[in-house]
């Protein structure tokens, strides 16, 4: 079966989830597969005369093949920078796995391959019997995980690592992401967990000021090779 894409999932919270997205998003572009990204859920959202506003949601709208809608990206925005479950209580919302789905099908169709990019972490609730792994787990992609290196950075990975293993779900690669410029042993951290992981570390993110990095520069630190994807691929092929 083709896979139709990947869910981008984080140790935790401000990880650079949404960098590494749009960096897939502009590295298959450039090897000519069509592709479109989605952020189910997302709080903290900005309002604008046309309505709330996520700019993570923006991001991935802007690395896309063709323009969407935006609440094609976004179904749920929320205002309140709160954990989403939270959010969706305050605003009388219930978040629905069946709406996300009927979403992520409506992207599969204009696109060779969507990048979902989860909220949080890996468990974040998104109401009383709703996780984000559940939404993962119902739009049945493989999952890239982003790891934020910092101080307690390898008991997150594996935690993370072990947790989506458990979902009954694929982990198709990690990538390495320098969030904190002094952090000591970088390179052996990173080996640690290409050691204990069993995934193909797929990219190593310099430190970089959130948002200063283009999604083309970001793609040119990932290697798509490893998810199955090969420049100057015209047609969808299974990773």
């Amino acid at each position: 079966m083709t896979v139709k894409g990947w869910f981008v999932t984080g140790t935790d919270t401000g990880v650079g989830k949404t960098g590494v997205a749009t960096g897939l998003l502009a590295g298959l572009r450039a090897c000519g597969v069509s592709a479109l990204g989605m952020k189910p859920v997302a709080s903290g959202c900005r309002h604008t005369p046309s309505g709330l506003r996520s700019e993570d949601a923006e991001a991935l709208r802007a690395a896309g093949s063709c323009r969407l809608r935006y609440d094609e990206v976004n179904p749920y925005a929320f205002a309140p920078a709160i954990a989403p479950h939270l959010a969706a209580e305050a605003a009388g919302v219930v978040i629905g796995k069946q709406t996300i789905q009927e979403h992520f099908g409506c992207l599969c169709g204009q696109a060779q391959r969507v990048v979902v990019e989860g909220v949080g972490g890996w468990l974040v609730p998104l109401g009383p019997a709703l996780t984000m792994a559940d939404i993962a787990r119902a739009l049945r992609l493989p999952v890239i995980m982003v790891v934020g290196m910092r101080l307690g950075c390898l008991n997150h990975a594996l935690l993370t690592a072990a947790a989506i293993h458990q979902s009954g779900l694929t982990l198709a690669g990690w990538v390495a992401n320098r969030i904190e410029p002094d952090f000591e042993k970088f390179d052996e951290n990173v080996g640690s967990l290409t050691a204990r992981l069993d995934a193909p570390l797929i990219g190593r993110i310099p430190f970089h000021v959130e948002g200063l990095m283009s999604p083309e520069d970001m793609a040119s630190h990932l290697d798509l090779s490893k998810l199955g994807i090969h420049e100057h691929q015209h047609h969808s092929a299974s990773p």
